[in-house]
């Protein structure tokens, strides 16, 4: 038996968002999406199960606050066939699953949803910055399950930003923490380096690497403080 938190406004929400995990056998409370303090009471519950049937936005940024959590709970967002269009890897959740699934389908998400974050949360190796893993045993970034080509000194790189998320390191810092103190590349390396990790990352993760004017660059949420 799971224990499921549905996070959700509608009137009687189970059978009103998917009526199908109504049938299950699966411990389940529902919280209002919109009260004060919701996401507080959803301690670490096996599964969440998010409403994107009415509110997408409220219901997007809510994925996104519960993966930016540590050690954060799968998430499988109910929505309706109109609204998979609107879902991308930038909400951060774990599946998606429609409204009208039935119960063996919604039992086998569940089911796959809590294995996979059971499995990556006992994989030390892993780190976590919003919507990037880093997996430092398999030399491996990806963003929202998408992977990434990187090179060695690029994954190291990112790797060494997103350990110290909110920390901004200078160039030549950036030199010895990755490329050694006995390497003689100019600080330009760096430069080149960031950039390169800025396109792969793409249009909507490269504001995660920031620069800061006259000082360096650091790993974080923020928009950069120089073009």
């Amino acid at each position: 038996m799971l224990q499921i938190v549905l996070l959700s406004d509608a009137t009687n929400a189970l059978a009103g968002v998917l009526p199908g995990l109504e049938l299950l056998s699966h411990k389940i409370e529902v919280v209002p999406l919109s009260s004060p303090g919701a996401l507080k009471r959803v301690q670490r519950p096996d599964v969440v199960v998010l409403d994107g049937t009415s509110n997408m936005v409220a219901a997007r940024n809510t994925a996104q606050a519960l993966a930016a959590r540590d050690n954060p709970a799968p998430v499988l967002v109910a929505l309706t066939e109109g609204g998979m269009a609107a879902v991308a890897a930038s909400w951060c959740v774990t599946d998606v699953v429609l409204t009208n699934a039935g119960p063996a389908e919604i039992e086998a998400r569940l089911r796959l949803a809590s294995a996979k974050v059971a499995e990556e949360s006992e994989d030390d190796t892993l780190i976590r910055a919003g919507n990037v893993t880093i997996d430092d045993g398999s030399y491996t970034v990806k963003i929202g399950g998408t992977p990434l080509n990187l090179t060695y000194k690029e994954f190291e790189l990112l790797k060494f930003l997103a350990q110290n998320v909110g920390r901004v390191y200078t160039r030549a810092q950036l030199l010895s923490e990755v490329w050694g103190y006995d390497y003689y590349g100019g600080t330009r390396t760096v430069d080149v380096h960031i950039r390169r990790l800025r396109a792969k990352l793409g249009a909507d993760h490269e504001h995660l690497i920031t620069t800061v004017r006259n000082v360096g660059y650091s790993f974080t949420a923020g928009r950069d403080t120089e073009s």
